[in-house]
């Protein structure tokens, strides 16, 4: 991975290019009161009062130039408003004139993120855009930010013949040693025991591709417990209600609510925040054999409920099922689900807009708060409990799936809420995790959501 403190330095007054910023509304008086050369590379170059518009200016020097971008307000930067400059500009180092970049920094970092792990090394990429600031806790943070966001966007954009259950443990393990944690990893036997939902799903996987459940627990025992849990499905078939062609094309990203867990643990335990870590992810791959669970198969739940597995391309909440139960036995006080679950949530919401389903008013309202500071974009979903009589079964406690197309999202929200513990707040993600198109900061491609809400409302609650 590229070493992205080279990416954002110190500002010690070093050459660089100039960064102007305009805003959209004083885009006229900035055009007027440019000299003539300015206004004619602005027009040559179609400079317009629109968001990421920009254009190089000559200066009084063959070699002097500087760059204008247009952003919508300049005294509240987002992460994304330098973003398109850091993919398009040359190689160098630059400067923002007259203020800090900001939030700025991390989109600068992520705009220059490439996943090319199955591609030929490209001998004539462009180096490094350098950004400078002369505030160095904006910058630790950024680095650290962005870190992350490369690691997540790189286990999800990986295949599933190089992701699967074993390789997410491999990553456990890795955060785990990184951090001196402690990973627990159960599998075989034991889960077939002790989580019955999990075995259901991801028993039909194959030798080295069994289910399991991976455990990070970190941190000091007399610190409020928080419970992070990521849906783990490393590719979805759909089992014996095999999804189609088309929609089982990115089903590699069935994994995205483990990557995102697996990041947010990692901020947690990166800067230490005084909590009882404890990161759950059940990882299995939804396979399809003789032993693949059939509709009408009978489940035992960890916490005793019998489930009727109604359709099992309806699988992630079983194994979050399974992991919110484990986690409810240590009594957290938090718990944040992250989930790529429903359809249906990107049917309501669209792909950019995270779905959030909360069982306390002060959380969502936390939540939502850190959505709008961080541009990290969700709607709070309802909780919906008449819908509950959507997933009441024949012949066991409930099914897993209602029947029918509407509320799709809601009824698997109030499916997980049944085995979230009884004391404690509890956010679920429904998350898309993917750029169907790029933007800037934001490749084609696996994408972080909600992952900077969260970590603020972890850090607002506990860091000092």
């Amino acid at each position: 991975m590229t070493d992205l403190s080279t990416l954002v330095q110190p500002d010690r007054g070093q050459a660089a290019r100039t960064i102007h910023l305009i805003d959209a509304k004083g885009f006229d008086a900035w055009l007027s009161a440019q000299p003539p050369r300015h206004r004619a590379a602005a027009a040559a170059q179609k400079l317009a009062p629109t968001g990421y518009s920009s254009a190089i200016l000559p200066g009084d020097n063959p070699e002097d130039w500087a760059v204008v971008s247009v952003v919508n307000n300049v005294d509240r930067l987002s992460p994304w408003c330098l973003a398109k400059l850091a993919e398009t500009l040359p190689e160098g180092t630059y400067r923002v004139e007259g203020r800090e970049p900001g939030k700025a920094l991390y989109g600068w970092l992520t705009a220059q993120y490439k996943f090319d792990r199955y591609k030929k090394k490209d001998l004539k990429a462009q180096g490094p855009r350098v950004l400078l600031t002369g505030d160095p806790v904006k910058m630790e943070e950024a680095v650290r930010m962005a870190a992350v966001t490369f690691k997540l966007r790189d286990r999800i954009n990986t295949g599933a013949n190089d992701m699967g259950p074993a390789d997410l443990e491999a990553a456990a393990a890795d955060l785990a040693q990184a951090y001196g944690a402690a990973l627990t990893v159960t599998k075989g036997a034991e889960v077939e025991k002790g989580y019955g939902m999990l075995w259901a799903v991801g028993k039909a996987a194959g030798e080295g591709r069994e289910p399991r459940l991976l455990e990070i627990e970190w941190g000091n025992p007399e610190h409020p417990r928080i419970a992070i849990i990521g849906k783990g499905v490393c590719f979805d078939t759909g089992g014996l209600d095999i999804k189609p062609a088309a929609g089982m094309r990115l089903m590699k990203k069935d994994m995205g609510g483990a990557a995102h867990a697996l990041a947010l643990a990692e901020l947690v335990m990166q800067n230490r925040l005084p909590v009882r870590l404890h990161m759950l992810v059940p990882a299995v791959e939804n396979a399809i054999n003789g032993e693949a669970a059939r509709p009408g198969d009978v489940m035992i739940s960890r916490k005793g409920i019998t489930v009727e597995n109604s359709n099992t391309d309806a699988e992630g909440r079983l194994i979050l099922g399974d992991a919110l139960t484990k986690a409810a036995e240590n009594n957290p006080e938090l718990v944040f689900d992250f989930a790529t679950l429903t359809g249906a949530a990107r049917v309501a919401l669209g792909a950019d807009l995270q779905a959030l389903f909360a069982n306390d008013d002060t959380l969502a309202s936390e939540l939502l708060a850190a959505a709008e500071s961080e541009y990290d974009p969700m709607w709070r979903m309802p909780l919906y409990d008449p819908y509950k009589d959507l997933l009441k079964s024949d012949v066991a406690d409930m099914v897993n799936a209602a029947e029918g197309p509407f509320g799709g999202a809601i009824t698997a929200a109030l499916f997980l809420k049944e085995f979230v513990p009884d004391k404690a707040q509890w956010a679920h993600l429904d998350i898309f995790c993917w750029n169907g198109a790029p933007k800037p900061g934001r490749p084609k491609g696996a994408e972080a959501v909600s992952l900077r809400a969260t970590w603020k409302v972890l850090k607002d609650r506990y860091g000092s």
